[in-house]
């Protein structure tokens, strides 16, 4: 079993910054691909960035690519998130997750989730 919980999420303007984190509990949580999907209101849910287990590979979607970056750092129990250059369109519920060697991009693929932390873009 691995436990996640977000947090780091707020209000920020177009063209700031928030960083996101992911505290896992559970003692194999270093053995997983780490990924953070996120959901507008009214939209699926959709891939963010993902991370494997060892921090060797990341990986983004294209919205975010440049702008986002992933890490993780496994002898603290967290993944991270760095949002630079935020817009409007980056207005979401941001989940961190957990699989074991599948497609980082597919949502199905993922065993363990958070609940999630807001982050809102204003214009």
């Amino acid at each position: 079993q691995v436990q996640l919980v977000e947090s780091g999420g707020g209000l920020v303007q177009a063209g700031g910054s928030l960083r996101l984190s992911c505290t896992a509990s559970g003692r194999t949580y270093f053995d997983y691909d780490m990924g953070w999907f996120r959901q507008a209101p009214g939209k699926e849910r959709e891939f963010v960035a993902a991370i494997t287990w060892n921090g060797d590979t990341t990986c983004y979607a294209v919205s975010v690519k440049g702008r986002f970056t992933i890490s993780r750092d496994n002898a603290k129990n967290t993944v991270n998130l760095q949002m630079n250059s935020l817009k409007p369109e980056d207005t979401a519920a941001y989940y961190c997750a957990a699989q074991w060697r599948g497609d980082y991009e597919r949502e199905s693929e993922y065993t363990y989730w958070g609940r999630g932390t807001q982050v809102t873009v204003s214009s």
